[in-house]
This record gives C-alpha cells, sequence and structure tokens, in this order.
C-alpha cells in the first residue's frame, strides 16, 4: 500500500463507482464542514492549502506509480476544489461571527452543485488546466472549478441577503 493511493484517492473513496469525483466531492463535504465548525474560515482555508500541497504530491506520485494521467480514482483534487467553493459560505459566516454550527443548507447544496458542474462541464480556464501535464493538470482544474464555483455562491448569498434580502 502507497501512502500515496491512500491519499489520492482520499482514503480510498476515489474507488467507488459510478462517478468517483462525485463521490470524492460529496466524501469532502462533511470534512470542509468540520474544518469549518473546528476552526471557521481560516481553519478551512488551512485545510484547503494542506490538502492541495499533499494532493499534488501524491497525484505526481501516482502517475509516476501507475504510468496513467488523471485517472478517475484521484480525487483529492474535488476535496481542494469544493472546500474554495464553500469559502465564501465559511468566510461570510466567519465574518459575520455567526455559530460555527450554522453551515446553511443552500450555500453547501449550491457550492457542490456549481463545483461539480464546472468540473464536468470544463468550460474555459478549467479545461486549459485539465490539458496540462502531471499533477498541475490533476490538481489546477479542480481549483479553477473551485474558484468558479465559489465565484458562483458568493454572488447567490448577494442576491439573496442583499438584494432580496433573505
Amino acid at each position: 500500500m502507497r501512502a500515496s493511493r491512500a491519499i489520492a484517492t482520499l482514503g480510498y473513496v476515489g474507488l467507488l463507482r459510478p462517478a468517483p469525483g462525485t463521490w470524492g466531492s460529496a466524501a469532502a463535504l462533511p470534512a470542509g464542514y468540520a474544518l469549518h465548525v473546528a476552526g471557521g474560515f481560516p481553519l478551512l482555508v488551512l485545510g484547503t492549502l494542506v490538502a492541495l500541497g499533499l494532493g499534488w504530491w501524491a497525484a505526481r506520485a501516482e502517475e509516476r506509480a501507475t504510468g496513467a494521467h488523471d485517472p478517475g480514482e484521484i480525487v483529492i483534487d474535488e476535496a481542494v476544489g469544493i472546500w474554495i467553493a464553500l469559502m465564501p459560505l465559511s468566510g461570510g459566516l466567519w465574518h459575520a461571527g455567526a455559530d460555527p454550527w450554522v453551515f446553511p443548507w443552500p450555500g453547501w447544496v449550491g457550492a457542490f452543485v456549481l463545483f461539480r458542474l464546472f468540473d464536468i462541464w470544463k468550460p474555459g480556464p478549467v479545461g486549459w488546466a485539465d490539458r496540462q501535464p502531471g499533477a498541475a493538470g490533476v490538481m489546477l482544474d479542480d481549483v479553477i472549478a473551485g474558484l468558479m464555483a465559489a465565484l458562483g455562491v458568493a454572488a447567490a448569498a448577494f442576491v439573496a441577503h442583499g438584494v432580496l434580502g433573505a
């Protein structure tokens, strides 16, 4: 057993079929919530950066070990992407001083749906990043898809809480 395989597959969640990327994203949601509850927005950011670094290393090691570029079972990149997509929600709640247990479902469902949409569809810069060789191609497409989803989550929050006053 390789440590890189355990990390790259997010504790072997990436071996689930069908749709390992969706399974990886779904598994990362409660972990992102746990980071938010334990330390708010700063811990979610730190956790994301640690996962990005570990994921980069593990993806590179797995590509070397298997000879396959971006195999479907590598899903640590989905954890990074979904946590980035959750950052507007976590950051907004942390900034407002809300109880860390508060994590409204429309926000995390929107983050999940938007992230999976951009990760599967691969519009513009997401597709470009996906075509890069090595660990960059594995990790960066999900980072960019997460950033695009985060913008969507922030825009939805602005409309819901700013424009509509909900």
